[in-house]
């Protein structure tokens, strides 16, 4: 993704119940309707939430188009200060605030949960728009998303072991997880059933007891990356690899669901040049919104959108064929992927 941002629209607006700034980014409409996920966060300052926006929309853009979705990308942030208490109150005022936001783009955005908000803020939304994914079962929608994420990024994962160890299976590799979350412990469970040994991090330490008591191993988060691993996979926050951690990388295959794990583009230079295969996250991430979107917008079955989520396999194959037939990182070769279905597209849709 390139680092100059050409975004189709972007609003910023302080909430009219809230008084919080609230944005929604707009970076491509060329395949379809945007879509990305509603993101309830602390910055430092409103234009760390807008950068936040801009880079997260664009990596849905990239994320949408690899996976072959007619759809574009987009977020939006409500953006809290150091010191804003977030009472109930304000959160649903802050949430009724967004979702007369995203009816005003008349289908053209549509959200999700994302870091700080769940299925039931999806309730709120709804009030609003009828464009709010993920809601739960009763209240029309596909519930939790870290489920089919989980079951994506495992299926980039087998494809990942497979191009680099010469076979898919993790029987008996040390895998290392940093973010032990909802993500990142199904990943856990269904790999250390596989065979693997499953070693897990968490800044959370509470959650160290229960990843004793299913058998995993576990370290500091300041040790994640440097513990020796077969496979490390990155599942908590973004921004974890740059030039100053990938000289600590001991798994010759990084691949998870964290957003943004790459401080710049040139980070997949340097993993490049260390021999590590890095599955781009926008790649190895899409299962969440590949199963949402199969279900609530096209309509298909749980068995079908799930079959489709399993498909990543298929796409970090296809990327990984593409890099070292071409002789360019991963990266690039999605970037390649993703560009070539955007330039083809037509013209930018607005709403169904």
């Amino acid at each position: 993704m390139s680092q100059a941002f050409a975004h189709e629209e972007v609003v910023v607006r302080r909430g009219s119940r809230s008084g919080l700034p609230l944005i929604v980014a707009v970076h491509s409409r060329a395949l379809g309707p945007a879509v990305g996920g509603c993101r309830l966060r602390r910055y430092d300052s409103r234009q760390d939430g807008l950068a936040d926006a801009l880079r997260l929309s664009e990596a849905m853009t990239y994320k949408a188009a690899v996976a072959g979705l007619d759809f574009g990308g987009g977020k939006s942030v409500i953006a809290l200060d150091k010191e804003t208490e977030l009472t109930a109150g304000l959160r649903e005022a802050a949430l009724e605030d967004l979702g007369e936001l995203i009816a005003s783009f008349q289908g053209s955005y549509r959200t999700g949960p994302d870091i700080g908000t769940g299925p039931q803020d999806m309730v709120v939304l709804r009030r609003f728009s009828p464009y709010a994914y993920c809601a739960p079962e009763e209240h029309g929608g596909t519930g939790n998303s870290g489920g089919p994420t989980a079951t994506g990024v495992l299926a980039a994962l087998h494809a990942g072991a497979r191009h680099v160890f010469g076979d898919a299976s993790c029987t008996g590799r040390t895998v290392v997880i940093s973010g032990f979350g909802s993500v990142g412990s199904g990943i856990a469970a269904d790999l250390a059933a596989e065979g693997a040994h499953v070693v897990v991090s968490d800044v959370e330490q509470s959650r160290r007891d229960a990843a004793l008591a299913s058998g995993y191993g576990w370290v500091e988060p300041d040790q994640a990356l440097s513990t020796p691993a077969d496979i490390l996979v990155p599942a908590a926050v973004g921004g974890v690899l740059d030039a100053a951690t990938v000289p600590r990388l001991t798994a010759p295959l990084v691949v998870g669901p964290a957003n943004n794990q790459l401080t710049e583009e040139s980070v997949a230079d340097a993993l490049a040049e260390r021999g590590i295969v890095w599955i781009p996250d926008y790649v190895a991430s899409a299962g969440g919104i590949v199963y949402a979107l199969s279900r609530e917008s096209e309509n298909h079955s749980h068995e079908a959108a799930q079959k489709r989520v399993e498909g990543i396999g298929d796409t970090v194959g296809h990327v990984l064929d593409l890099a070292r037939s071409t002789g360019v990182t991963p990266l690039r070769a999605a970037q390649q992927i993703a560009e070539r279905r955007l330039t083809s597209a037509a013209s930018p849709v607005r709403g169904d």
